[in-house]
């Protein structure tokens, strides 16, 4: 597996909601889904090399899953973790 693959498999997608965006208007931060065994440091390195940009901070969390109903069924949503990449100054990602 080459070094681009691994960047490609660690960031999922991003997160685009309200409070994403927030955050990137207000300290420059992206909002990423990420694998729930991805540390920091391999995040660092994946947006740096993907994006061509120098990350300052990188903050993670685990999204619990939510409980969910369809008819009578019942069953959770599956969790997953969010990663915040805290881009230096003056930096972007052309998200969309």
């Amino acid at each position: 597996m080459t070094e681009l693959t691994r960047h490609y498999q660690v960031i999922q997608k991003p997160v685009i909601t309200e409070k994403a965006t927030d955050g990137t208007i207000a300290r420059n931060a992206y909002t990423f889904r990420v694998p729930r065994d991805a540390n920091k440091v391999q995040i660092r390195e994946a947006v740096e090399s993907l994006f061509d940009v120098k990350v300052t901070s990188v903050n993670t969390l685990q999204v619990k899953g939510k409980w969910r109903r369809r008819g009578r069924n019942l069953g959770r949503t599956q969790e997953w973790k969010k990663a915040m990449v805290v881009l230096g100054e003056g930096q972007t990602i052309d998200v969309l």
